[in-house]
Parts: C-alpha cells; structure tokens; sequence
C-alpha cells in the first residue's frame, strides 16, 4: 500500500490545526461576547437603565448607612432635636449648607439664606421630593416652617473636583477613559429622566456656564452622579405651548445655546418681556461641553472623543429641533462605550477572523 509523503500529512495536520484554533477562537469570541453582555447589562442597570432603584424606600421613607430597615422622612420636631451642626461647608445665593450629624451618620442640612428667595428654595423642595430616584440625592427630612432640607452625604463633594479626586492615590486606579466615559453616561442618564420624568419635561436652567453646571452635581464614593440641587427646574409643556425662560436676566457667552442669547443684537436694550423661551434642548446643547470635562485627558480619551464626534456635532446643532434627544445621545454613549469595550478585550480579533 502506498504511504502518503510526509509534506502531505504535515500539511493534513496543519490544517486540522487551523481549523481547531479557528473554532476556539470562534468559541473564544462567543464566550466573550456572553460575559461582555452580561457584565453590560450589570452595568447599566447600575447607571439607572432603569429609572426606579430596588434599594429605594417607599415615598416618605428613606435609608440610610448599613441600616435595612426604612424610615420616614425627619420632621421639623426630630431635625431639631436628633441633628446636629458641625460646620458650615457652602454657600450659595438661595441656601447655605452645613455638614451635620444625624445618629452618628454624616449629613447635609441645607438653610434658607435670604428670604426673596423662598419659592426657588420651597420650589427645589418640591423637586427633590418628587423626583426621589438613583439619579437624585437621597432625601432625609424637611421642615418647610424653618425652610431647612436635611439630605445625604457624599464626602466627595461636587463635580468640580472631580480631577482633584482622581489625584488622591485611593482613586488613582479610576483615572481612565472606561471610568470617566461611565461618569458621562452617568450624566446624560441623569438629564434623560430629567426630561422624562414623573413630573413632566424638566429643563436644567442653572446651568450657565460649566463650574455652574458641575456644581449641581455630587460625586458619589462608588463614582457614580447624583443631582444635587433642583432649585431651577421649570417645566416644558409643548401641548399646552408652555415654554420656558431661565431667569430673568441677559445670558452670554458660548457655553448657553444660541436660543437663551438676546437674539436682537447689541443696539436692541435687554427686555426679559421680549425674550423668547426656549424648551429642553438647552441641555442637550451643554452635553459636549460637560462631557468634554467627565472625559479629561487620560490615555484612551481622544479615541472615546472620536467615537463621539458625531453625536456632539448633533448636539451642537443652531436650531434646537435638529437636536438629538437625551434617549438618542444616551444610546450612542452606551453604543460606544460596548463597542470600546470589546476592542479593549480582544484586539485585532477582526482581523484574525
């Protein structure tokens, strides 16, 4: 019987061996799909893919710490008898806030500072109530009588510090695109259930320039967002041709969108009576800008910056119809951040298939 030369076998079983590694490779690429969608999955149900939080109380409750069980909101009779002030931590036109002490847990107590303003201060009360979710700063207590809010602590403070944080060596090791990309999903999540919220079409209105806008907003020690302050939250009602007007004075300068500018030049005085309202896609217009400074510049921004260019043009767009909406811009971000992903994982898969 005649034997097959060698070079033919050789070549028989190095193609039984492509064909091996090629089928592992494929099992390889499956497999890791599977645990990229589960770990996905985990991922933006923690950022709020869905609105309502398990850990959340009924309304008029709350938790707090390690304790399991819910409480109802402190009245005025137990804020003033169960908290304690430690010192004053800021201030700001509407309110000044003290770090507190309730039952050996650190919180916020927030006072009314000057008595003009009392419905924007009583309006951010009725806010913070209604819209208690995992995108807003847990609500503790109330005293409308005294005008003082008692809410959650969050050692970290607001976004402003955010890259000072990512300085001190315990956050070191969440100084990176993957990180900072979350934090901007985290944020458009955040003005996705504003505009969708239980109450209506919510627009952001303090919000005119950057340090304004990081300063709505906490950083939790989990590194995740909350909305803080919701003293400035009118609503848009479009069938009832509601619009609306954030404050009563003249904006400027390119981080506000073209429709909150006085649209009739500079030889026209300001009239606040003149002035056109506007609708929520004033949000939409500062999202490049905030996400600009969540994305910093860590190795793996600019690539994440380039994945994002044309949702932000979009974003960026004069007239406030051709805008993308919050969902539409979330999408993209969450689209980006699995397609990233999946590079990272296994790079030059492609071209190895």
């Amino acid at each position: 019987m005649e034997k097959k030369p060698h070079f033919v076998r050789r070549e028989f079983l190095l193609r039984e061996m492509s064909s091996i590694s090629l089928a592992l490779l494929l099992v390889a690429v499956l497999l890791l799909n599977v645990l990229l969608y589960l770990y996905l999955n985990k991922f933006y149900n923690s950022l709020g893919h869905t609105e309502t939080d398990p850990s959340l109380c009924p309304f008029g409750h709350f938790k707090l710490g390690s304790v399991k069980n819910c409480s109802p909101w402190l009245s005025c009779e137990a804020i003033n008898r169960e908290v304690r002030k430690l010192k004053c931590v800021g201030e700001g036109a509407v309110k000044k806030v003290f770090l507190s002490e309730w039952k050996e847990n650190k919180v916020v107590l927030s006072q009314l500072t000057n008595s003009e303003l009392k419905e924007d201060f009583l309006h951010g009360l009725k806010m913070l109530k209604a819209l208690q979710s995992k995108h807003v700063v847990r609500l503790l207590g109330y005293c409308e009588q005294q005008f003082t809010i008692l809410t959650e602590y969050h050692p970290l403070g607001s976004l402003r510090g955010l890259n000072e944080t990512l300085h001190i060596p315990k956050y070191k090791s969440m100084n990176t695109w993957h990180h900072r990309l979350m934090l901007a999903i985290d944020y458009v999540s955040v003005i996705h259930y504003l505009h969708s919220s239980p109450l209506g079409t919510l627009v952001m209105c303090d919000s005119n320039d950057l340090d304004k806008v990081l300063s709505q907003y906490l950083l939790t020690t989990d590194f995740h967002i909350l909305v803080n302050d919701l003293d400035a939250l009118p609503l848009v009602n479009r069938s009832a041709g509601r619009l609306v007007k954030c404050g009563h004075r003249q904006l400027q300068g390119e981080f506000v969108a073209p429709e909150q500018r006085w649209p009739y030049g500079e030889n026209v005085p300001f009239e606040d009576d003149l002035m056109p309202p506007y609708d929520e896609k004033t949000d939409i217009w500062k999202i490049p800008d905030v996400s600009n400074f969540l994305l910093g510049h860590v190795e793996g921004s600019d690539i994440v910056r380039l994945h994002l260019f044309d949702i932000h043009a979009a974003c960026k767009k004069k007239d406030p119809p051709e805008r993308p909406s919050a969902r539409e811009v979330l999408d993209t971000y969450r689209k980006v951040l699995t397609l990233l992903i999946r590079e990272a994982a296994m790079p030059g898969t492609r071209e190895m298939l």
